[in-house]
């Protein structure tokens, strides 16, 4: 016998994963005084399957092995555990149905189980978030005792939390006998959580590794329906993690006024919008494996609109969701992307960095600009950017992002736009700015280039054409990073 089946034969396999050169495994906690009694367990454990995706069909009972076996669970391949949050209709949204849909499309073998907490989620907010501890402490038991009865290893367990279900998820994750493989925050919720102890909500070690999504982290803390801080190993706040494209409030209060009662109804709909953008993201992840969303660390979102944080040295970029590399740090870790307002969300980002130059010294501020890519692949016209100041002999950088993906980048164009017809300041003097080239960089490809005049030297002028810029060669050539 070899020594390494001599060591799988004198050790339980479903501990042992670490010398077998597995994915770690926690060492056991303290679990004295602990009692198999699920006579309090109130959460249902719902075993969906591909086939009826939308439906309660079959439940895991702690404590009745037959349920397992009548419900056909998968014990060799991944447990996904679903947790939903707070609900004002005591009913499963629509979005639970997509997720399990979208986890057994990339995962066909997997178990996918839905935790029904709905006559705890559907109390007032503050008694729902209270219930959050409540229902951790049944998905734990729950987890334990397929570990304990079936050898169910946990590094195949996943928990998915959304809004209070996060939390839900951390609790659970913190009163399991072993630490569960991952647990994943879908904006977590904000209210009665964001001054919270550890204990009482997801944090960093309630799992081998811990991913969050932050889309609705709008206003002040206390009153964010999201939650602002990082609670995991990585947080990634799409589109700063304060709204999410397409959920327009403006839209929603003039729902609101036209409608009354059913458009506060619709509006409802709009106002949870970037908050779930989070889920729809992940799902994005799960059906889009060839499209990749890129997210970037960064120390501030304000830092990320000026392109500054588009590399990936050192693991400073990572992908958004399900293919997430599992880095863990001592401090959690900010990333930060933007996205499109409807599936597939994936953009491409680029760093944009210009010197301008003039003939005498002038300052504008929060300009107008339309910028045009165009690649071996596609094109990309009239992306709007408002840049905060221009001024004379200096560089500034700033953000550009676009769904298409242009392939190889070979001319860039930039067009200095009129706020209004109506603005009397630049009616007699028409501002401008020389170029001598522009610097760009792709997040995606980590490729630097760099474009020139064709004349040496372009002339921009405010409200007039477009100055163009080519790939530049000789000494001015590009320059890839790896």
């Amino acid at each position: 016998m070899g020594g390494r089946a001599l060591l799988a034969a004198l050790c339980v396999w479903s501990h042992c994963l670490v010398a077998l050169g597995e994915e770690p495994v926690a060492a056991p906690r303290n679990t004295a005084g602990k009692k198999s009694d699920f006579s309090g367990i109130e959460s249902k454990f719902s075993l969906r399957t591909p086939e009826q995706p939308y439906e309660d069909t079959c439940f895991l009972v702690p404590g009745q092995e037959n349920s397992v076996t009548q419900c056909n669970f998968n014990h060799t391949s991944k447990t996904f555990v679903v947790i939903h949050g707070w609900t004002v209709t005591g009913m499963y949204e629509s979005w639970v149905s997509k997720l399990v849909k979208a986890l057994y499309k990339r995962e066909p073998d997997s178990n996918v189980i839905v935790v029904d907490w709905l006559v705890r989620a559907s109390q007032h907010y503050t008694i729902s978030a209270s219930n959050t501890e409540l229902v951790g402490k049944d998905v734990a038991k729950f987890v334990d005792w397929m570990e304990e009865q079936f050898g169910y290893s946990l590094n195949n367990v996943h928990l998915l939390g959304y809004s209070l279900g996060a939390h839900a998820a951390g609790i659970a994750g913190k009163l399991t006998n072993r630490k569960i493989s991952r647990i994943t925050g879908l904006d977590p919720a904000g209210p009665n959580f964001e001054y919270a102890n550890e204990t009482r909500r997801l944090s960093p070690d309630d799992a081998i590794f811990v991913d969050v999504l932050h889309t609705y982290t709008r206003g002040s803390p206390d009153r964010s329906i999201g939650i602002q801080k990082p609670v995991g190993h990585i947080d990634i706040y799409p589109n700063g993690g304060s709204f999410q494209p397409g959920c327009n409030l403006g839209e929603t209060l003039l729902l609101i006024a036209e409608k009354g009662f059913q458009g506060f109804q619709e509006a409802d709909q709009l106002v949870k919008c970037s908050h779930e953008r989070s889920i729809h993201l992940f799902i994005d992840s799960l059906l889009y494996e060839e499209k990749p969303i890129m997210a970037y660390r960064c120390k501030s979102k304000e830092a990320f609109e000026m392109g500054l944080c588009l590399s990936c040295r050192k693991n400073r970029c990572n992908n958004l969701g399900y293919k997430v590399n599992k880095v863990r740090t001592k401090r959690s870790t900010k990333m930060y992307l933007k996205t499109r307002a409807k599936a597939p969300y994936k953009v491409f980002h680029y760093q944009v960095k210009i010197h301008f130059f003039a003939k005498k010294n002038m300052t504008e501020t929060n300009q107008p600009f339309l910028i045009s890519l165009f690649g071996t692949e596609e094109e990309s016209k009239d992306i709007p950017v408002t840049l905060p100041e221009i001024s004379t002999n200096k560089t500034f950088s700033f953000l550009v992002y676009t769904a298409v993906d242009i392939g190889d980048l070979l001319i860039v164009t930039m067009k200095w736009e009129k706020e209004s017809i109506f603005n009397l300041k630049y009616w007699w003097n028409t501002p401008e700015f020389s170029i001598q080239r522009i610097r760009v960089k792709s997040g995606e490809t980590q490729k630097k280039l760099v474009f020139c005049s064709r004349d040496g030297i372009s002339y921009l002028r405010k409200g007039r054409g477009a100055a163009e810029f080519v790939r530049c060669l000789g000494k001015n050539a590009a320059k890839e990073n790896s």
